[in-house]
């Protein structure tokens, strides 16, 4: 093998794939005087050179590396970087000899137009570089390269039983296919784009955000609008695709690839090699050696997590795994052949023809591994595994759509129960049953034909060329898939390896404990005026103090009625508290100003007197002791604490010795000083806040990033959003789930409501 690619220039796509950087890899230890030339885009601010600097610096490459003295000067000695993209390829060397493409969108369900745009219009620029690249000023070929195209071995789509190395038949044009692929991207936008579609976009916002605020709304809606998009596009290529005869638009349009390097590659050496599943190491770099998740990783994790409780595949079909060093391994013994000009050849890179394992071995495997080394529980303990029984597709989609509509009336439910730290814990319970049930979705969907195809791939030419090694290259490029057997590659070397970084990570995650850290250690801030430039924002009701609007005003009027006014204001309140609910449902400034009506006719100045005299022993036994001493810690701090809030300001003065800004309601009053049920401005809620919060901000000199905010409401979620350490205090349900989806702290905090919850104040 060393003699046969001695002296050749191999031009390599997709080295920071996982087959490409094996194969780098591979090249760099094995054949010394072969030189890599490596076209690799640029990302962000990183060069492409930069890359692969960072590329040679992982954990397979340490012994080359060091060998070299360094990343650096192991690329300076043995690489070369071509920077560029598919399809944009700059000029390829005209020294090349082999050009290897190993990239290509890999994911089973990419929107129609990037499968098209890697798998058909990616293949065909580079390959028309290539040609350019040997070509001279009159036309002339100066070499004739060969061409090693990385396909798969699904582009036989639906077809069954055994399945030749050679081209698949069809009459499907690529070129004309691929430009009605991406004309489906402006159409779909478009679509998007309609009254009618941006009209249910919106509502589906609103229902989730409306109180929130319009601005959170409309990018709510902008990033829903953008999901339907791509949702679209995949179900255009999963349809597309189904309807010709694939499985995916992945597998068809690799398959119109493949059309693709026949055509531009006529009057050159070409080779197809097609992988069928591929997966860890089995011996080198080292047995178990993976990079990222392949298709089978997700679903043994789920297994042994106990979240899979079926799979709908055939018992006695074959999944087709191979070794990702043995598919190196045939794809570098593919490069150092000299196949015939114009006549494609084409290898199967599989284990099914020679040693399959059927869907029912595979999941027998499985389950004997976990058995064996189960993941370590939580507090519920470790995963009870399930018992397979194969029931069939039909019976698997049932019982998923059964959980999914239950799941989906649960939601609903807990929508409406009153908030509580109970209610929290059912929507937990019910995020984490929705998320497996949509990881179930997605899987069974993506992977419900594979489970039950009827596929024999041939490997005749693979196997020829195996038995074709010089016997002093058997043991470092060996791929016979005959040569291992099953129980030891998933038992001792697959499984094992990635489960590993998973049971790693649960222990590093039971070290640290599960909260977030937005909710930081205040100690250090005061430390050398390091609190300075800091704020810190609270809510009040339902953060601060366990109350609300309704109840504080009924402490405010009640006492100084009669016993019939008393009864009367009461009633008059509970008529109209279900239309109150609603109104704050859908914005809670409508809300507050309806309750604030009610404030007509009072005197401000004795409002004020009365809390000073009478309430503020209410208001302050229903603050909340833990709010108390973290608001002291910000002080302490030398932070700056602001009280943000739509309570009427009379009804804050009890707390002001806590905070350095108090941010309230102010009621309008007449020339007599008397309420007019108004208020002088919008109550400070929702977007507001954030607004408020950026402009005291730029005008204090204020770091909102190294800033605190504290709340409790969904409403609040712009004032969260706009500071660097948000905190979800005994949080409702819908900012329960943003702040888990942010990774924001969530805290509860005690309540000291040592009054009974009517007792009134008496007026003095």
């Amino acid at each position: 093998m060393k003699d046969l690619l001695a002296g050749k220039v191999v031009v390599l796509t997709g080295v920071t794939g996982f087959i490409g950087e094996q194969i780098l890899w591979k090249m760099l230890t094995e054949l010394p005087d072969t030189t890599p030339a490596l076209l690799v885009r640029p990302k962000g601010s990183t060069s492409a050179r930069d890359r692969v600097v960072t590329l040679l610096k992982k954990k397979i490459f340490t012994e080359v590396r060091e060998a070299a003295g360094g990343a650096e000067q192991l690329l300076e000695a043995r690489i070369r970087v071509i920077e560029g993209d598919l399809p944009r390829v700059p000029a390829l060397p005209g020294d090349l000899d082999v050009v290897l493409h190993c990239a290509g969108d890999v994911s089973f369900d990419p929107p129609i137009d990037q499968a098209f745009r890697t798998n058909t219009i990616g293949t065909r620029a580079l390959m028309e570089q290539m040609l350019a690249a040997v070509t001279d000023a009159d036309g002339q070929r100066t070499k004739i390269p060969h061409y090693v195209h990385i396909s798969t071995a699904y582009t036989a789509g639906r077809r069954r039983g055994a399945i030749r190395e050679a081209a698949h038949e069809h009459d499907i044009d690529p070129q004309a296919e691929t430009e009605r692929g991406m004309a489906l991207l402006e159409l779909v936008e478009s679509q998007s784009r309609t009254a009618e579609q941006l009209t249910k976009l919106r509502k589906e916002a609103e229902r989730e955000h409306r109180q929130a605020g319009y601005l959170t709304t409309a990018a709510d809606t902008e990033r829903r609008r953008k999901e339907w998009v791509q949702r679209k596009l995949v179900e255009a290529g999963t349809e597309r695709a189904r309807s010709l005869g694939w499985t995916d638009v992945y597998t068809f349009t690799k398959a119109l690839g493949e059309k693709v390097v026949a055509e531009v590659g006529k009057d050159i050496r070409v080779s197809i090699v097609r992988p069928a599943i591929v997966e860890s190491s089995w011996k080198h770099p080292y047995p178990g050696w993976i990079e990222g998740f392949k298709m089978a990783e997700p679903l043994i994790l789920a297994y042994g997590k106990g979240q899979l409780p079926e799979f709908p595949a055939s018992p006695d079909s074959v999944v087709d795994i191979v070794p990702c060093d043995y598919v190196v391994n045939a794809i570098l013994a593919v490069c150092a052949t000299e196949p015939e000009v114009g006549t494609p050849v084409y290898y199967h890179s599989n284990s099914g023809a020679r040693n399959p394992l059927t869907f029912r071995d595979l999941y027998a495997h499985v389950r004997e591994y976990f058995l064996a080394h189960p993941f370590e529980g939580g507090a519920r303990g470790a995963a009870a595994l399930p018992e397979w029984n194969f029931p069939g597709a039909a019976s698997v989609e049932r019982l998923l759509f059964t959980s999914e509509r239950a799941a989906s009336l649960a939601d609903r439910a807990v929508s409406l129960v009153p908030r509580s730290k109970l209610t929290r814990k059912m929507a937990q319970e019910l995020d984490r049953t929705t998320k497996e049930l949509s990881f179930l979705r997605r899987y069974l969907s993506l992977y419900n034909e594979y489970g039950q195809s009827e596929l024999h791939f041939v490997d005749d030419n693979t196997l020829a060329l195996h038995q074709s090694l010089h016997p002093d290259d058997v043991d470092a490029f060996a791929f016979d898939s005959a040569a291992y057997d099953w129980r030891t590659y998933l038992q001792d070397v697959h499984c094992p390896s990635i489960t590993a970084p998973v049971r790693r990570m649960e222990t590093l995650r039971r070290r640290r404990g599960q909260r977030p850290t937005t909710y930081r250690d205040l100690s250090r801030d005061g430390a050398a005026g390091g609190g300075k430039g800091v704020l810190a924002a609270f809510d009040l009701d339902g953060t601060v103090m366990t109350t609300n609007v309704v109840e504080t005003y009924l402490w405010a009027r009640l006492p100084e009625l009669g016993p019939l006014s008393r009864a009367r204001e009461v009633g008059d309140i509970a008529r109209r508290l279900p239309g109150w609910l609603s109104a704050e449902r859908r914005d809670r400034g409508t809300f507050l100003r309806s309750v604030y009506r009610r404030y007509a006719g009072a005197d401000l100045a004795a409002l004020e007197e009365f809390v000073d005299t009478a309430m503020a022993p209410s208001i302050l036994e229903r603050v909340s002791p833990d709010a108390v001493r973290r608001i002291r810690e910000h002080r302490d701090a030398g932070h700056t604490c602001v009280l943000l809030t739509g309570v009427v300001r009379p009804l804050t003065r009890p707390l002001e010795p806590l905070f350095d800004v108090v941010v309230a309601a102010d009621l309008a009053t007449d020339a007599a000083g008397r309420c007019t049920g108004f208020l002088t401005g919008p109550p400070m809620v929702g977007e507001s806040r954030s607004a408020w919060l950026r402009h005291y901000a730029a005008s204090h000199g204020i770091d909102l990033q190294a800033s605190h905010a504290y709340a409790d409401s969904h409403v609040d979620l712009p004032m969260l959003s706009a500071v660097g350490n948000p905190v979800a205090v005994s949080p409702d349900v819908g900012l329960m789930r943003a702040a888990s989806q942010r990774q924001w702290s969530v805290v509860e905090w005690r309540a000291a409501a040592q009054l009974p919850r009517l007792s009134l104040p008496a007026r003095r």
